[in-house]
């Protein structure tokens, strides 16, 4: 059943409960890594493995968006500046315990690439965050897997 998070804004990824932070390095320039995560939100399902359903809704300014396994998220966006931060907040969500969430995507030019770091900041009950942080392997490995994918796709 869906419920409503606490809103947040984008200062909770530096102060959240828990902070999950992962990097990886791109060979794509930051400005189209930029465009892949904040304008193209409807391809996100064809380099984030976990994403089936990825639309924007009132007119970007927020996302609905859909994970294998039934998780579903509705968005809005924080902070959209150019090729640098992409940043949103969970608004609501069926995911149980959870009681805020906030994601950063903060984009940093690494030679002729782009060094890609993902900050995911949650909320909730106290089996909600073990669970959060029982989960950091895997959500780093599909951050990693993503981010490869998404390089894959700009390099195209």
């Amino acid at each position: 059943m869906a419920h409503r998070l606490r809103p947040v804004e984008h200062e909770f990824v530096r102060t959240a409960p828990v902070r999950l932070v992962f990097r990886r390095e791109v060979s794509a320039a930051p400005e189209r890594v930029f465009r892949a995560l904040a304008e193209d939100v409807t391809g996100w399902t064809e380099w984030f493995g976990a994403v089936t359903l990825a639309r924007p809704l009132d007119d970007g300014a927020g996302r609905e968006i859909r994970l294998r396994g039934g998780t579903r998220f509705r968005e809005t966006v924080l902070l959209a500046e150019a090729s640098e931060v992409y940043a949103y907040r969970v608004d609501v969500t069926n995911a149980p315990g959870a009681r805020a969430l906030a994601e950063e995507w903060r984009l940093t030019p690494a030679g002729t690439g782009t060094r890609v770091r993902w900050t995911f900041a949650a909320d909730g009950t106290a089996p909600f965050r073990l669970a959060l942080r029982a989960a950091r392997p895997g959500l780093g490995r599909a951050f990693r897997s993503a981010v490869t994918s998404l390089d894959r796709r700009l390099g195209a």
